[in-house]
C-alpha cells in the first residue's frame, strides 16, 4: 500500500493526517514539523484511536527528519503561517514562499517520485512556485483549493435548500481567493434539477457571495484558518491518487494552453489518479463565466508576479 507524508503538524496538517488514516488506503503516514514534539504527540494521539476507529495505518511523527519520509507516494504541504483575521492570502506570500521552497526541496531529496499536494497559502501561488522551482512535471504538482471551495459551495446550497449536501452538485473554479474564485451557480444541481430554478435570484446570488468569503468567514469566527474541511478535501484527493480512482476534482493545476492560459496554476476540473493530474477537463464556459475566469487568472498572475519580483521564479 501507499506511503503519504504530511508536512506541517498544525491544525490543517494534523487533520489531513487523521482524515487520510481513516480512508484506510494508506499503510504508512509520516507527519513532520519543525516544532519539537508536536508531530510526535499528534501522531501518537491518532494511533491511540486506531483500535477505536478500526484503521491500520501506521502514523509516525518526526521533527525535521526528512529521511523518515523517504519513498512517499504523495506529499501534502501545509507548511506556512496561517491566515489571521483581516489578512488576505496574498499577504502571506513573502513568508510562506521561503518555507514552501525549503520543505519541498527537502522532501524531494528522499521522495523524488512523489506527487505534491499543496495547501499552503496563497495556494495558487505556492502551487505555481513549487511547479516552477521543483523541476517536477506538471501532473505531479496539484493545489487543493478548488476541492475545498466546492465543498463550501455545496454546503451553502444545501443550507439554502434545506437539503442534504450529498444530494447537491456544485463546482468552483478559478483562483482560491475571496475575490478570484468562481462558484458555477448556473451549473449547480440538486438531484438533477438546476439550483437556479429552485431558488430566487437573490438567494442564488447570496450563495455565491457566501461561498466566496467562506474561508474569511471561518477565519473571523475561529481566529485562524479552518481545518476540518481542508483536511477532508485533501484526504479525498490523496485517496484518489493512491487508489488510482481517476475522479474529477476542481483543483489548482498548471495550464498549458487549456482555457487559453499558460504559465499559471489555477483551479479547473481535472481527473486525478495514480499519476496525479491525468487530464485537464475543459468546460465550455459561457461568456459570463469566461470573463470571470479571465479576471481571476489576471489576479492570480498578479500575485505570481510578486514571486518574480522577489527573484524566486523566472
Amino acid at each position: 500500500m501507499a506511503k503519504v507524508t504530511v508536512i506541517g503538524a498544525g491544525n490543517v496538517g494534523a487533520t489531513v493526517a487523521n482524515a487520510v488514516a481513516h480512508t484506510g488506503c494508506v499503510s504508512d503516514l509520516v507527519l513532520i514539523d519543525i516544532k519539537e514534539g508536536l508531530s510526535e504527540g499528534k501522531a501518537m494521539d491518532m494511533m491511540q484511536t486506531a483500535k477505536l476507529y478500526g484503521f491500520d495505518t501506521r502514523i509516525k511523527g518526526v521533527t525535521n527528519d526528512y529521511a523518515a519520509t523517504a519513498g512517499s507516494d504523495v506529499i501534502v504541504v501545509t507548511s506556512g503561517i496561517p491566515r489571521k483575521p483581516g489578512m488576505t492570502r496574498e499577504e502571506l506570500i513573502g513568508v510562506n514562499a521561503g518555507i514552501v521552497n525549503s520543505v519541498v526541496k527537502s522532501a524531494l531529496e528522499f521522495s523524488p517520485n512523489a506527487i505534491f499536494l499543496m495547501i499552503a497559502n496563497p495556494m495558487d501561488t505556492m502551487t505555481y512556485l513549487t511547479y516552477k522551482t521543483s523541476g517536477l512535471p506538471k501532473n505531479r504538482v496539484i493545489g487543493m483549493g478548488g476541492q475545498l471551495d466546492s465543498s463550501r459551495f455545496t454546503y451553502y446550497i444545501s443550507q439554502a435548500l434545506g437539503a442534504a449536501a450529498s444530494d447537491v452538485g456544485g463546482m468552483v473554479i478559478g483562483g482560491h481567493g475571496d475575490t478570484t474564485m468562481i462558484p458555477l451557480i448556473d451549473r449547480a444541481t440538486y438531484k438533477g434539477l438546476k439550483v437556479k430554478e429552485l431558488v430566487s435570484k437573490e438567494v442564488a446570488d447570496q450563495i455565491v457571495a457566501d461561498t466566496m468569503v467562506g474561508g474569511a468567514t471561518l477565519t473571523k469566527l475561529l481566529g485562524t484558518s479552518a481545518w476540518y474541511a481542508p483536511g477532508a478535501a485533501a484526504a479525498t484527493m490523496v485517496k484518489a491518487m493512491v487508489l488510482d480512482q481517476k475522479k474529477v476534482f476542481p483543483c489548482c493545476v498548471a495550464l498549458d494552453g487549456e482555457y487559453g492560459k499558460s504559465d499559471i496554476c489555477i483551479g479547473v476540473p481535472a481527473v486525478i489518479g495514480r499519476n496525479g493530474v491525468e487530464k485537464v477537463i475543459e468546460l465550455k464556459l459561457n461568456a459570463e463565466e469566461k470573463a470571470a475566469f479571465d479576471k481571476s487568472a489576471e489576479a492570480v498572475n498578479k500575485t505570481n508576479g510578486v514571486l518574480k519580483e522577489m527573484g524566486l521564479v523566472k
